[in-house]
């Protein structure tokens, strides 16, 4: 799977959970869920949770806290499909 394809579904699983829509419309590997999209640790968990199922993947705790940004989860991501 593509870098763009993993970042657009991405996109479509924080929806819900943002805060701050011009900071998810101008979203890149640098944009933080927590600074930038303004996504509570709560809701945090819930994405996570939403990526394991759309990817079909187990993230590890140690994985899951460091999927603070777009660029970190695309890199947990693109391993565990691989």
């Amino acid at each position: 799977m593509k870098k763009e394809d993993i970042i657009e579904q991405l996109k479509q699983i924080v929806k819900p959970y943002i805060q701050n829509q011009s900071a998810f419309e101008n979203l890149s590997a640098e944009t933080n869920f927590i600074s930038d999209l303004e996504i509570n640790s709560a809701h945090l968990v819930d994405v996570i949770l939403d990526v394991e199922d759309k990817f079909d993947i187990r993230i590890e705790n140690e994985e899951m806290e460091q999927m603070t940004s777009v660029g970190a989860s695309l890199e947990i991501i693109q391993k565990k499909i691989e």
